[in-house]
């Protein structure tokens, strides 16, 4: 059995995107796929370019056989060097920029986890400081239950409890 990884066309007329998969070469292009390893949206701008690393490069190692436009994706992504063992294996994708945007949505993860942390703190103070003043009300109405219990009615002392 040959296997290809190619592009299989998804979407609307004149808005197409594309799965990354690997099937056989002898079905058809939208056919039953043995995997699907990535996205190609080139409507987007700029064009979206998904594809899992590990499962690409364990394809090709494997034999299987990209298509052309696959092949520039697969360099795009920087898989195929990475899999050939060429240096530059980062492919030509801006790296950088990538680092970056992970770097800021990371101090974004930890900038919630630390406002989530002082909401809970100030939950915490309001609930003891709420419970405190429940207490100090309760100790404030005890001498008075006791002091009125001998003298009023124990109908009235059960129904003010």
């Amino acid at each position: 059995m040959a296997v290809k990884i190619r592009l299989k066309r998804m979407g609307k007329k004149f808005a197409p995107f594309y799965r990354v998969v690997v099937l056989d070469s002898r079905k058809k292009r939208d056919g039953r796929v043995i995997e699907e390893i990535g996205l190609y949206d080139p409507m987007q701008e700029p064009s979206l370019i998904r594809i899992d690393s590990e499962r690409a490069q364990y394809w090709l190692g494997v034999g299987a056989q990209p298509t052309d436009a696959v092949f520039k994706l697969l360099k795009i992504t920087g898989d195929y060097q990475a899999f050939k063992g060429l240096a530059g294996a980062e492919g030509t994708l801006k790296v950088k920029d990538a680092e970056a945007a992970s770097a800021a949505r990371q101090e974004a993860v930890k900038a919630a986890a630390a406002d989530a942390e002082k909401r809970k703190a100030a939950a915490a103070e309001a609930k003891a400081k709420a419970e405190k003043e429940a207490e100090e009300a309760q100790s404030a109405e005890a001498p008075e239950d006791s002091a009125e219990a001998p003298t009023g009615d124990g109908a009235e002392a059960s129904e003010e409890a």
